[in-house]
């Protein structure tokens, strides 16, 4: 099968069950958003050393995969999406973020001033993602007063996805190790 389906060239694209949606609609941007920071994740590993730094960023962009599944697919298939064996974002999968933050911190100094992004390749990445993560999650909060989000729990994890991802640009400014 092709990558060129020419199915877009309406201006729709493709959620989860072949639901049909603009590509500009809410939707769309809130998992847009979601992979645009997969990507940004992917060139923070890219930055990074081999070993924790790369196995803790590739959790997370599979983390994002789940995210995105979940986000594309509409209120009315979720059912569906549940039945057919996919997770949802859940609560254990933001605690994990909390533990790894509460242990960043530990071992940072807290912050003097105005954190400065670009000490190094990795830590301007992964500044980069956070920035991507906080419009994700605006995006997505616009999905819940839209009434057309049904699992809280995303915001929260993507809400402590943006202050791990602080804490680990500090991290790679002043360490150089997660």
């Amino acid at each position: 099968m092709s990558i060129i389906t020419r199915t877009g060239d309406d201006g729709t694209t493709g959620l989860m069950y072949n639901r049909r949606v603009a590509k500009n609609h809410p939707r769309v941007e809130a998992f847009g958003t979601v992979d645009e920071l997969n990507a940004a994740l992917g060139l923070a590993r890219a930055c990074a050393p081999n070993g924790d730094w790369s196995n803790t960023l590739l959790a997370l962009q599979h983390d994002l995969v789940t995210l995105m599944g979940e986000l594309a697919t509409a209120v009315d298939d979720l059912p569906r999406y549940l039945a057919d064996g996919f997770h949802p974002v859940s609560a254990a999968m933001t605690e994990r973020l909390d533990r790894q933050a509460v242990a960043l911190e530990a071992r940072l100094q807290p912050p003097k001033g105005w954190a400065m992004p670009g000490e190094n390749p990795l830590a301007a990445a992964l500044d980069l993602a956070r920035t991507i993560c906080r419009r994700a999650e605006r995006r997505v909060c616009a999905l819940e007063q839209d009434d057309q989000l049904r699992n809280p729990e995303i915001i929260r994890y993507l809400n402590r996805l943006a202050d791990l991802l602080w804490l680990l640009a500090r991290a790679a400014a002043v360490e150089g190790s997660p």
